[in-house]
């Protein structure tokens, strides 16, 4: 099991950016997608972002494309998501997945059907 920390949250205005981190503790063999996920208040988890490393692949919802971007650092284990323009509706629990076994929108929610390990997330907030 990969165990992954998220950081980089907080209290930002709209129009803002943040930079949210993902400190994991390795890769599993032959699994390479990684990605971010959130949760906003009586909303279900939806996946946000992903990234195929093998490939370089990537998947954005439709919410955050143009906005957000994935990138890692697999030298450090660590994976990134700048979010750029952010707006209110973008608050929410962000949490990171480390084992994703594709990426698209359909393997983020399949990811987010059957997992039941995910890390403390971290709160972002975007005031109007």
């Amino acid at each position: 099991e990969v165990q992954v920390v998220e950081s980089g949250g907080g209290l930002v205005q709209a129009g803002g950016s943040l930079r949210l981190s993902c400190a994991h503790s390795g890769r599993l063999f032959d699994v390479d997608a990684i990605g971010w996920f959130r949760q906003a208040p009586g909303r279900e988890r939806e996946g946000v972002s992903c990234l195929d490393e093998s490939n370089g692949r990537t998947y954005y919802s439709d919410s955050v494309k143009g906005r957000f971007t994935i990138s890692s650092d697999d030298a450090k284990n660590i994976f990134y998501l700048q979010m750029n323009s952010l707006r209110p509706e973008d608050t929410a629990v962000y949490y990171c997945a480390a084992d994703l076994p594709y990426c698209s929108g359909h393997g983020m929610n399949a990811y987010r059907n059957e997992n039941d390990h995910w890390g403390q997330g971290t709160q972002v907030t975007v005031s109007s």
